[in-house]
């Protein structure tokens, strides 16, 4: 039986590299929660520097956060069965943030079911 550290070990792997293939920079950092029905995806270090002196600038932080969440709604299907691929379960739903002060992006995952939760 897969253990829930290696599900979300397996996600926070291909979340990764997805940002990297799609969006042609990868986070600094992943980790991945499963709750209950949920999966929670938190990014760290995901703003290029160009991105990260845009965000200094008038209107730039709305200019990144629309760019940004286009891209990511434009991919949400592939998000999707990435997620399901590793938890087995179908995701219903998929809900996105970006922060442009720290530079971290969060996924949450709704699932049809909960996931077994032994460890």
């Amino acid at each position: 039986m897969v253990r829930k550290g290696q599900i979300e070990a397996a996600i926070n792997t291909a979340i990764t590299k997805f940002e990297r293939e799609m969006l042609g920079r990868g986070p600094k950092e992943a980790r991945s929660f499963l709750v209950h029905d949920l999966v929670v995806v938190r990014l760290k270090g995901i703003l290029s520097p160009g991105e990260q002196q845009l965000a200094r600038e008038p209107g730039g932080i709305d200019l990144i956060k629309q760019m940004r969440t286009r891209l990511v709604e434009s991919f949400a299907d592939d998000l999707g069965r990435l997620v399901e691929e590793h938890v087995g379960v179908k995701v219903n739903s998929m809900h996105a943030d970006i922060s442009t002060r720290t530079g971290e992006r969060v996924f949450v995952f709704t699932l049809e079911k909960a996931i077994d939760d032994e460890e």
